[in-house]
Order: structure tokens, then C-alpha cells, then sequence
């Protein structure tokens, strides 16, 4: 995907020097969408960045330069939501670092999960994110795709009495999970779920994305491009004339706008490794947002690439 991203963004401009804008230049930018966390009303910007692949492996300050330079530049444009979890490498140690390193922890919000096989193995993951992220407390841990959810939510529960989590969830990216995660979702009041969407994906908008609405979840969407496939199936090709009435200038924009107008998406979550991904991927968190007729519109198109 990340090829392919590349190429799609050739013409964007160069890379972004190694001193991000200062974060009162992102003032002067539109300001981000917003939408709130359903159980307190808390605003979140409905672009996030994740941190699975390009977080995973880096260690040198060869690797690391790229990564700071884009913590900064969403920084500075008042991005706000960082999603990562244990199971993606060194990225909790990596951004727990970089937040350090940059001193913006006061202004993010900082997500994670646990993904462990009983109460003991979770308690002990949970304490290694604690200190990955150099953090006293995480504001949204999610149980991830199911694992021991019982044993971990009541472990969660425990945190957030105590102060030390401040939002409880619970996520899946594989629709093979979906019978057993929407039975979770009817039994557990939980303040988030993560779920896997896209325009070529919409599966969780059936059943899923709806009953998160009712039951007063706020809904973070993983895999906003759908593992790459759209920017595969739209590689080469412009964006259609229309696409200017929602003020969307890339196929990222495209993409990510169709997923954050679904009235019960809160926030999406695109891995972003490269500063220039950050300047792309938050215009879609800015100007005119599709409407139910054009997001019918977005989903003849893509699907009939």
C-alpha cells in the first residue's frame, strides 16, 4: 500500500524539512472536524493516526527521522488521536518515545490494546504499554480482536475506577469475528469499539457500525483503505470532476471523507509514517463532507472499478 501511496502522492511536493510548523501555524489551518465520544461528549478529531508496519521495526535514527518529522507535522495540525497496540512490534515503545521526545503528551490522545490469553498475561501487557508509552494514563484500551474478552474487560474496568484508563473498548478487524463481536456488543457497555471499514469493505456498516450507534459507543475505524486494495483499484486513474463538491484533492481524501461521514463513525485511524500523509490524510477531516447521495455515489464508483 504504501507504494502505491507514493506514487499516487508524487506530485504533492517535496518532503517537509526536518523543523515541522510550529503548533501555532496549525491554527491558521481550517480547523479539524470534530465528533464526540457518545459516554462523556469529548470532541475528537475524525482523523487519527495509526501506527502498525512503518512503527513496528524502526530503530535507527534513520528510522526514526521520518516518524518524528510526521508526529510533529500532526502536532502541528492539531491531530490529536494515536492508535497503536502491543502486537504491532516496537510501535508503543516507538510513539511512546517520540511523544516524549516532543513533549506533546498533554494534547494527544492515546490509544491502545491488550491482547493476551488470561487475567495475569493481560495485567502484565497492560503495565509494559504503560511504560512503552511513558505514560501515567491512557485514554481509550481496547480489548483487541476478542481475545480473552471477559477476563480483560473486567481487568479494564478496574483501571478506569482507578483512574489510570480513561475509556474502555474493544475491536476486530476480521469479519469472521462479527457474529461473536456483535453478541459482545449487546451484552458489554463499553465507551469504543475499533472495527475494520473501507469503501470496498463495508460489511461493519451492516450490522456493526449501526448497533455501536445505539448502544452509545463511539466506533474508531482501522484499515480505512482496505489493506490497500482501493489504492490499487484507483491507481493511475484522476479523481472524478465530482469529487471537488466535497473538496477532496486525493484518492486518501476521497476515501477517508466517505468514512467519516457515516453518522456513527467517530474517528478513523490511517497508518501515517511520512509527514506529507499527514498534510493529505487531514484535509479529509476538513471542508464539505459527503451526503447520503454522494456517499452512494463514492460506493457505484469504487465498486465499479
Amino acid at each position: 500500500m504504501n507504494a502505491t501511496r507514493r506514487t499516487l502522492l508524487a506530485g504533492l511536493g517535496a518532503g517537509l524539512g526536518a523543523a515541522a510548523l510550529p503548533r501555532q501555524a496549525g491554527a491558521q489551518q481550517p480547523a479539524l472536524i470534530r465528533k464526540p465520544i457518545p459516554s462523556s461528549g469529548e470532541m475528537l478529531p475524525v482523523i487519527g493516526l495509526g501506527s502498525a508496519r512503518r512503527y513496528e521495526e524502526a530503530k535507527t535514527e534513520e528510522d526514526l527521522a521520518p516518524l518524528r518529522e510526521t508526529f510533529q507535522r500532526f502536532h502541528a495540525l492539531a491531530g490529536t488521536v494515536l492508535d497503536t497496540a502491543p502486537s504491532y512490534g516496537n510501535a508503543e515503545a516507538i510513539m511512546g518515545g517520540l511523544v516524549a521526545d516532543l513533549n506533546i503528551r498533554p494534547a494527544l490522545f492515546l490509544a491502545t490494546k491488550v491482547g493476551a490469553d488470561n487475567k495475569e498475561q493481560g495485567r502484565a501487557q497492560i503495565e509494559q504499554s504503560f511504560r512503552n508509552l511513558r505514560a501515567d494514563r491512557i485514554d481509550l484500551l481496547a480489548v483487541h480482536n476478542l481475545r480473552d474478552i471477559t477476563n480483560q474487560l473486567a481487568t479494564l474496568r478496574d483501571l478506569k475506577a482507578q483512574g489510570r484508563i480513561r475509556y474502555v473498548g474493544a475491536t476486530t478487524s476480521f469479519d469472521r469475528q462479527y457474529e461473536a463481536f456483535e453478541a459482545m456488543m449487546r451484552r458489554e457497555a463499553l465507551d469504543a469499539i475499533q472495527i475494520d471499514y473501507a469503501l470496498d469493505n463495508r460489511n461493519a456498516a451492516e450490522r456493526i457500525i449501526p448497533l455501536a450507534r445505539d448502544r452509545g459507543m463511539a466506533v474508531f475505524i482501522n484499515l480505512p483503505f482496505g489493506r490497500g486494495s482501493v489504492f490499487r483499484a484507483t491507481q493511475g486513474r484522476p479523481l472524478p470532476e465530482w469529487a471537488a463538491e466535497i473538496d477532496c484533492t486525493s484518492w486518501a481524501q476521497f476515501m477517508l471523507k466517505y468514512i467519516v461521514s457515516h453518522d456513527a463513525v467517530t474517528c478513523a485511524v490511517p497508518g501515517m509514517a511520512q509527514a506529507r500523509y499527514v498534510d493529505d490524510n487531514l484535509k479529509a477531516a476538513q471542508g464539505r463532507m459527503p451526503d447520503a447521495a454522494m456517499r452512494r455515489r463514492m460506493e457505484q464508483f469504487i465498486d465499479a472499478l
